[in-house]
């Protein structure tokens, strides 16, 4: 008998259906049945509505607060292995506690690596994630990482924006690496904001490294939390005499007031993925999804192609 390559089939946890149904549109195959029981207590069940055997599942969930989010791509993994999926790829678009990535203090957790081995034990055969906030997390797993960037979604749109005496900005030192990649690609000069905090999102001081003058200014980071750091250095830059600030955000996590920060900041744009919904809408912040990226790369490792090409940086 012919060989035939077994199925493809895309689900996703509750909290990600909004960018799974994209992935699934963009792939060219429906998005498949899962239910949810709700017990009177909080717990819940998930259930597959179609079979399962012998196919390659993926499994689409940004694990963002609260922990329901992790918890329920956790199930979703241990039914498809238990419904004798062949391949269980967990798609994480945006990767919950990737910032505690290691023991920056006596007595803590190192809780990306708590959740890498949960991946595991429930089942996941592949990992998928987008812009981890520490690359080393992909050597927590045993398992295969497809560690996706958003630069390739959003160097697109920052040429598409002319912009002239263009500089790429690092919100921290951490970033740095991030900042050089991207202004390799465009270009341009870089600077660098170093920042010192006394307790975790608050920033006590900030000062810039380099020149910004005249200079239109791309903030590049992976994540946006309270939006301190992006609306305080935008605020510097322009005082050191920028004509414009923007920033690249890759996860619009904006939590508290993040929002007001924003809208109140010299901010003139903010871009970020469809990697978590926003929670509010805003003219200062623009989506750029990352459902083509995912429906794309998904196809190549469904298919046994290379994706080398989709990584810039």
């Amino acid at each position: 008998m012919p060989h035939l390559e077994p199925e493809a089939k895309i689900f996703a946890c509750s909290q990600s259906v909004y960018l799974a149904e994209t992935i699934a549109k963009t792939y060219g195959i429906p998005l498949g049945k899962v239910t949810f029981s709700q017990y009177s207590d909080g717990e819940f069940q998930p259930s597959y509505e179609e079979s399962l055997r012998g196919l390659r599942v993926f499994i689409v969930c940004s694990t963002f607060p609260s922990a329901d989010n992790l918890m329920e791509l956790l199930l979703m993994i241990d039914a498809a292995k238990r419904a004798s999926a062949r391949h269980i790829t967990a798609v994480i678009p945006y990767f919950g506690w990737a910032r505690q990535d290691r023991k920056d203090k006596p007595r803590v957790p190192i809780g990306a690596k708590l959740v890498a081995k949960l991946l595991e034990t429930a089942g996941a055969t592949r990992i998928m994630t987008m812009d981890l906030h520490a690359d080393q997390i992909q050597g927590f797993f045993e398992k295969p990482v497809d560690h996706l960037f958003a630069s390739t979604i959003f160097l697109p749109y920052v040429k598409s924006l002319n912009l002239e005496n263009l500089t790429i900005a690092s919100p921290d030192m951490g970033g740095s690496k991030r900042a050089y990649a991207y202004s390799k690609f465009l270009e341009s000069d870089v600077v660098i904001c170093y920042k010192q905090r006394k307790v975790a999102n608050v920033i006590d001081t900030m000062e810039l490294i380099g020149e910004v003058k005249g200079r239109n200014v791309v903030l590049v980071d992976d994540m946006i939390d309270t939006g301190g750091t992006l609306a305080k250095a935008a605020d510097l830059m322009i005082e050191k005499g920028a004509l414009s600030v923007r920033a690249i955000c890759t996860h619009a996590i904006l939590s508290g007031d993040a929002y007001e920060k924003i809208e109140n900041s010299q901010l003139s744009e903010l871009i970020v993925t469809d990697s978590i919904p926003l929670k509010k809408q805003s003219n200062k912040i623009r989506v750029v999804s990352c459902a083509p990226l995912f429906a794309e790369v998904m196809h190549m490792v469904h298919h046994n192609n290379s994706i080398s090409g989709k990584f810039l940086m």
